[in-house]
Order: C-alpha cells, then structure tokens, then sequence
C-alpha cells in the first residue's frame, strides 16, 4: 500500500455492478481484509438481520485499521462513510450491469453457489419483475435513483473528508486497481 492509496475503502454501485468482485480483489492487492456487507446482513435461509443486529456487526468490522468493504447499505452508511477514506463508485451503463446481473444469478442458480451464511440464489424469482424479491426489479427501481443520489450524497459537507473514485467503465476500474 502507497502513502497516497487510501487504506479504509467503501465500493458502491447498483446491483451487478460487480462491487463484491471489484472490493475482493481490490484487499487482496492491498493486502486489507474485505468486508461484504452482504455477509452481514444476511442470515439463514435469506432472512434479514435485524438492523440493530447489522449495525452492530458493521460497526465490529470497521474497527480494524484498514479495510475494503463493498454494498450500499443506507442503513449503515452513517457508521461506514465517516471511518472511510475513500468511495469508489462503479457507475456503470445500464445495459452492461444488467447483462451481468442475469448472468451472475443464472450461474449461481446453476452451480448452487453457497453465498453468505449458506444461502443459496434461486433463479425464477428473480425472473418475476413485479416481485420485491426478485434483484432484477431491484436494478430497475434503484438504477436511477443512485446516479442521482450518489453525487448528492458524495456533495454533502460531512462527506468532505471522502477521496471519490468514480468508474464509467470495467476497463477504467481494471486500469485503476492494476496501477494500485
């Protein structure tokens, strides 16, 4: 880690985006634990923890000095943006996360990859567009509202310490974590 790489980083961006692929490989050449926030939140057979219950484990994981952590979490982002040092926002065209958004979620049906407290993602409901359940009506509801909230956000005085680090493209972020 250089003096000028910040070394308590949070990776945001819609669903798909690849923020947990990005924030891994990111610690791993920081050398840095990751923390999925995803891995938090949910326990067994997809239930949410209590946000009290999250919070808690979030504010126990940020307390080591450095650290990657990826999600976007409204719920602890008043415990996570003031300890960070930078944000790093995967800002990516609509088309390509959802291309990648069905195709993570039909290989993890596919292969039964157990995710976060033995969780495993089913595929049909994600196909139902209507339903809450389903991350492909979530990247339809939260697509627009996080290009338009996350510069408000980032503009907020309490936010003036974050070093922001937007990528429009996979090829910038690749370019970026290969000069780290």
């Amino acid at each position: 880690m250089t003096a000028s790489t910040p070394n308590r980083i949070c990776v945001v961006g819609v669903t798909g985006s690849g923020k947990t692929t990005f924030a891994a490989a990111l610690a791993d050449r920081l050398g840095v634990p990751h923390i999925e926030l995803d891995a938090l939140h949910w326990d067994p057979n997809w239930q949410e923890a209590p946000d009290d219950v999250f919070r808690q484990r979030v504010a126990e994981a940020i307390q080591r000095p450095s650290w990657v952590c990826d999600g976007n979490y409204s719920a602890a982002r008043d415990i996570l943006w003031p300890r960070a040092q930078a944000i790093i926002w995967l800002d990516y065209p609509f088309g390509l996360v959802f291309r990648r958004l069905v195709a993570r979620t039909l290989r993890r049906a596919l292969t039964r990859q157990i995710l976060w407290n033995g969780n495993r993602e089913p595929f049909w409901p994600h196909l139902k567009l209507w339903s809450q359940k389903s991350l492909i009506h979530w990247l339809f509801k939260t697509y627009g509202r996080r290009k338009r909230e996350y510069p408000q956000l980032f503009a907020q005085p309490e936010h003036a310490h974050l070093q922001v680090i937007r990528f429009g493209t996979p090829k910038q972020a690749a370019a970026w974590l290969e000069s780290v």
